[in-house]
């Protein structure tokens, strides 16, 4: 059996460098940090790992399997988070700057993993944190389960990294602490306490060069490029002490599962220390980072009052910054509402590294002429893309397990209720994305910088292209920063715009340091607009169009015959074939929306020539919509292409895509228009459905065919944007106000209810839900743009009290 357990444990490790492990040479990064959010667990594919904002940098990270058999570790390690790997995780608390709560249900190890992690402010490096480590064993596993646990830090680039204790080849009775040195950290000490819990015991002869009730350290020397892939690391000294056992003992006297998955002792210096302990039954330890510039030491009774004092904080401002309403305002509700938001503001991450792009420019992008798809896939193939970088990103993910990167058009709806948490924040993260601009205004779609990030993408996905665009969403969080700033009339932002309690809003606080910086940003939000005029434009001159403007329509790049990745909408229904003249509707919407956007900000800075042609443009689209895709016999808009008779026509796919005028703000409420775009959003045989708005109308003939991604499942970030339109128009006089307020209140409850009850009945939140079912499907764990429930939860019931909410089951609340 551990013969064969020794070649498993190979095929394991063969990713590693196989060189001798050493120094290389590192590029150094100087940089300002926001102290407050220096330190966090800012790395969201693992289930639990700490790093600082800082390049190359000290990294940590979480590890551990039961190890009672012989046949389960090399499956049972946790490290990186997996798709399906556990019934539930996830936080249950967080927040950026004090830390937060998160527990790893994993039944397979038969163990509960709750990490407690906090932050100490003060001194010159971002201050100190702490991470308690709790497990507890599972009611269905045996009450002296043996679990493994490491704890392992790195030092990625120059610096100290040593063992503070004196060597000791039978391991460590007490706490063990490395100290350290680094750019950007300075001097500091962590230390991983001796805990509690019961540690396994046994007479065979291994255990007495390697008592279990010891820590046992190993230090190592790696090349940073590897680093990250700390499971096939651990595997590969694993391995050497089993063989080593193998030759001391042979198979048929091998040492206990416990003993045999334990790692050598060595006292060397390196820039990898890996920490293990070995416990019985329910266990508990700390590790504690000391910054040397912080005004005191903290220890293990500080971290008490620390967590303590962290989950009373965050209770106390949730519930005082979310407020939800009627029929959501009860308690059963807030664990739902917390760990809808937590598990979003938990996902945020700092990734640094080098991205694929493809700037060769190659004419056939372009895509000017008829069957362009095949001469863009040739063009491709050719694979003249290069790494780019490192360029650094702080970004929320949309999945750990699936998605532990940065998309662009998701971070927008990310950040909405991110913002009303933490505006300074907010602000942060929308600055780092466009610090990613090139010098022409693109910004990749999809940001995979770095080996690790790539590891986790099929190769086909990995390069960029620079003609690529994506919908600019994160103008929706700059809209709401002007209207909290509500510097456009010169007032003051009102007291009940949550923002009470007033924390993290210096931007308020001090108009003066958001608007300059807004004056910082502009030039490159200005840049990026015209970027996106310059490469979407859709081609009017070369076909018989008759619209106001002979410049304003636009198409997505990057199209396919089943796909415009681009879009968002991936295998949404469009025109047949593929045509260079071409005009989509969601493009052209967003474009308004962008425009409407950045004339506001030019406005509020005063430039008044760019706000007087962004005004201009404004009118050209939205004049242009109705144009060039509306849709009389339809009623509805509809993107356009060029037929076999080279005239225009309007291919008209019922769902999201008609919808985008409307969702994005640029219909009047007094328009004949919106009443039939609200009629197609109510009609249950076309979009309605009880559990959210369907993205392709049941009547559709592609209405759940092939991948069926955005074929008729519901998502909510489009559910959000038509939940906030619904409402604005609920709450503005005109023809269609009674209507709205009707499909507002009732889409509202439908949302809640989808999103809560599949969370209930899994334990997570999903990427899309069945427009038949109700339940969730696709991606687990999705706590991107589904968290918007939170938001949805805090809008106002229009309702009169209709709907409340009723106990039914064993303690489960059904709305």
């Amino acid at each position: 059996m551990l013969r064969s357990l020794c070649t498993a444990f190979v095929a394991a490790v063969v990713v590693v460098a196989a060189e001798d492990l050493s120094n290389i040479p590192f590029q150094e990064f100087a940089r300002e940090t926001n102290q407050s959010l220096l330190w966090n667990p800012y790395r969201p594919n693992v289930y639990f790992g700490v790093r600082p904002k800082i390049p190359k940098s000290l990294v940590g990270g979480l590890m551990w399997s039961r190890v009672d058999n012989f046949q389960d570790v090399q499956h049972n390690f946790r490290h990186t988070c997996e798709q399906g790997e556990m019934k539930k995780y996830g936080w249950e608390e967080f927040d950026a700057r004090s830390g937060g709560v998160q527990t790893m249900y994993d039944e397979k190890n038969g163990i509960d993993i709750t990490t407690h992690f906090v932050k100490i402010p003060g001194g010159n490096h971002g201050g100190s944190w702490a991470a308690r480590i709790r497990g507890i064993v599972r009611e269905d596993a045996p009450e002296d389960l043996k679990t493994t646990v490491i704890y392992y830090a790195s030092l990625e680039g120059l610096g100290l990294l040593e063992l503070d204790n004196e060597v000791d080849p039978l391991g460590y009775e007490g706490d063990v602490s490395l100290n350290g040195d680094s750019d950007g950290l300075g001097k500091y000490k962590l230390t991983v306490t001796k805990g509690r819990g019961h540690r396994p015991k046994h007479s065979h002869p291994s255990y007495a060069s390697k008592p279990l009730d010891r820590t046992i350290v190993a230090s190592l020397q790696a090349p940073a490029e590897v680093l990250w892939q700390m499971k096939p690391i651990l595997f590969r000294e694993l391995k050497a002490q089993i063989d080593k056992y193998l030759e001391e003992y042979g198979e048929e006297n091998p040492p206990p599962p416990p003993q045999a998955y334990t790692i050598s002792n060595s006292g060397n210096p390196g820039n990898l220390y890996m920490i293990q302990k070995v416990f019985e039954g329910n266990f508990e330890f700390d590790v504690i980072f000391n910054s040397g510039s912080a005004p005191k030491e903290i220890f293990s009774q500080d971290v008490s009052q620390q967590i303590d004092q962290n989950t009373r904080n965050y209770w106390a401002r949730f519930v005082g910054t979310f407020d939800p309403k009627p029929p959501f305002d009860v308690e059963s509700l807030q664990k739902f509402a917390s760990n809808m938001f937590s598990n979003l503001i938990g996902g945020l991450g700092y990734f640094n590294g080098d991205g694929v792009v493809d700037r060769s420019y190659a004419p056939e992008y372009e895509e000017e002429n008829e069957g362009f798809w095949e001469e863009t896939a040739q063009a491709r193939a050719k694979h003249l893309e290069q790494l780019e970088g490192p360029s650094e990103l702080l970004t929320t993910v949309p999945s750990r397990p699936f998605f532990p990167r940065g998309f662009l058009w998701d971070e927008g709806f990310h950040l909405m209720p991110i913002v009303d948490w933490d505006l300074d924040l907010t602000l942060e993260i929308v600055k780092s994305w466009f610090n990613l601009m090139d010098e022409d205004g693109w910004i990749g779609r999809e940001q995979i910088l770095g080996a690790e990030a790539r590891s986790k993408v099929p190769q086909e996905f990995q390069t960029q292209y620079p003609h690529y665009a994506n919908p600019p969403t994160l103008f929706f969080i700059l809209d709401t920063f002007v209207s909290k700033l509500g510097a456009l009339n010169g007032t003051t932002p009102p007291a009940n715009e949550r923002l009470t309690p007033r924390i993290n809003t210096k931007h308020l606080d001090d108009q003066q340091l958001g608007l300059h910086y807004l004056r910082e940003l502009y030039p490159k939000l200005k840049k990026h607009y015209y970027w996106f005029r310059k490469t979407q434009a859709g081609d009017l001159k070369s076909y018989d169009r008759d619209a106001f403007s002979s410049k304003e329509a636009y198409r997505w790049r990057g199209r396919t015959p089943q796909h415009i990745l681009t879009s968002g909408l991936d295998d949404y229904p469009r025109p047949q074939p593929p045509h260079p003249g071409e005009l989509h509707v969601d493009l052209i919407s967003w474009m308004g929306m962008m425009t409407k956007s950045l004339k506001n900000i030019a406005t509020l800075l005063g430039i008044e020539d760019d706000g007087a042609e962004l005004t201009t443009i404004e009118t050209a689209i939205l004049r242009n919509i109705d144009d060039l895709h509306w849709s009389e016999k339809e009623k509805c808009y509809c993107d356009a292409t060029i037929d076999d008779f080279e005239e225009n026509s309007l291919v008209c796919h019922k769902g999201y895509i008609s919808l985008f005028p409307f969702l994005t703000g640029l219909l009047d409420a007094k328009s004949e228009k919106l009443g039939h775009v609200l009629k197609l959003l109510g009609d249950e045989e076309e979009l309605w459905s009880e559990f959210g708005i369907r993205s392709l109308s049941k009547k559709d003939k592609y209405y759940g065919t092939d991948e069926n991604y955005w074929r008729g499942p519901i998502w909510m970030n489009i559910n959000y944007l038509a939940v906030v339109q619904l409402l604005k128009y609920a709450q503005t006089p005109g023809p269609h106000q009674t209507t709205a307020t009707d499909l507002y209140s009732r889409l509202r409850i439908n949302l809640i209810q989808t999103v809560y009850t599949s969370w209930q009945d899994t334990g997570f939140a999903w990427e899309q839900y069945n427009p038949e079912t109700g339940k969730g499907q696709r991606t687990q764990h999705f706590t991107g743009w589904t968290s918007l429930v939170v938001k949805i939860m805090g809008m106002p019931d229009l309702s009169g009290g209709k709907w409340g909410i009723e106990e039914k089951g064993e303690g489960k609340d059904e709305l």
